[in-house]
């Protein structure tokens, strides 16, 4: 066994929880696994997984060797794909994080058209409104809007977004509209915890653009339940146009302070490792998400 076959071997164990889980579907038991990490660490010289009855954990030393092996079988794997792109399609295993409104909103929907077309891509599809780190978490692609804070990684615009101010009929009926944006501070408004910049609303004014900072008696970690606590008449959110499109369309909820609303580009990123970005599955399931949930 080559040295990119232990390295892919070590990333089953890690990307499975196990060596059980790892031996499923694999030539090499639970037992073969387990000495092959063995061997490894003897010929490094340290140790890289921590072992108990129930869990297996990765060192210091193991976490910088899966960080490499990823890459070095990333590079790999991009090299041969370049050379015999003409021949085959892409194939092969995709982790995916994103938040749970864009999941839910625009990604899911489209994933019957995704598998229809790559037949030959599996894909784990992980949700969670926190930022992640993507090496760390082991994910391939990582759909993210709003700005970028890690400048490291590759990134592509995949669409194009506002930001929308807005309310239920139910609230405005118990509470009145605002008229003005310092009528906000009056209001209850529900945001996004850990996120202040988000709690600062930017409007437009006759010295340029102010920001005002909102709160309520109410605060969460998911967009999607933000809307549908509006939607209940708890309050007034600020949210990606994407995620209330249906509900304002609908009448369900109501745009507010269109005239002062400073709404700024509120795009949507794809990310990746570096060199990552050519893996044909990588690079397919990007092009195929840009063009279908991309609006």
């Amino acid at each position: 066994m080559g040295q990119s076959d232990e390295m892919a071997a070590f990333l089953r164990i890690i990307d499975r929880g196990g060596f059980a889980a790892a031996a499923r579907g694999s030539p090499l038991t639970p037992s073969a696994l387990s000495k092959l990490v063995q061997r490894l660490e003897a010929r490094l010289g340290v140790r890289l997984l921590t072992r108990t009855t129930r869990r297996i954990a990765l060192t210091a030393e193991g976490e910088t060797y899966v960080a490499r092996a990823r890459d070095i079988l990333a590079m790999i794997e991009a090299a041969e794909a370049e050379v015999t792109a003409a021949r085959g399609r892409p194939r092969g295993h995709l982790r995916v994080n994103t938040g749970t409104a864009y999941a839910r909103q625009r990604l899911i929907p489209i994933l019957p058209a995704f598998f229809e077309r790559y037949p030959d891509i599996t894909l784990d599809l992980a949700l969670t409104d926190r930022r992640v780190d993507l090496l760390e978490d082991g994910a391939d692609v990582v759909l993210r809007t709003g700005a970028l804070e890690d400048s490291s990684l590759v990134a592509r615009k995949i669409a194009d977004g506002r930001r929308v101010i807005c309310a239920a009929p139910a609230y405005l009926a118990r509470r009145g509209a605002p008229q003005r944006p310092e009528d906000l501070l009056r209001h209850d408004c529900i945001v996004l915890h850990g996120l202040a910049r988000l709690t600062a609303w930017p409007f437009r004014s006759a010295t340029g653009i102010v920001t005002l900072l909102v709160r309520g008696p109410l605060t969460t970690d998911s967009a999607e339940a933000l809307r549908d606590m509006a939607l209940t008449g708890l309050g007034i959110i600020r949210v990606s146009e994407f995620l209330v499109r249906d509900a304002i369309r609908d009448g369900r909820l109501l745009p507010l302070l269109e005239a002062y609303h400073a709404s700024e580009e509120v795009p949507v990123w794809a990310l990746t490792a570096p060199g990552r970005h050519r893996m044909p599955r990588i690079q397919a399931f990007i092009d195929f998400v840009a063009a279908q949930a991309g609006e």
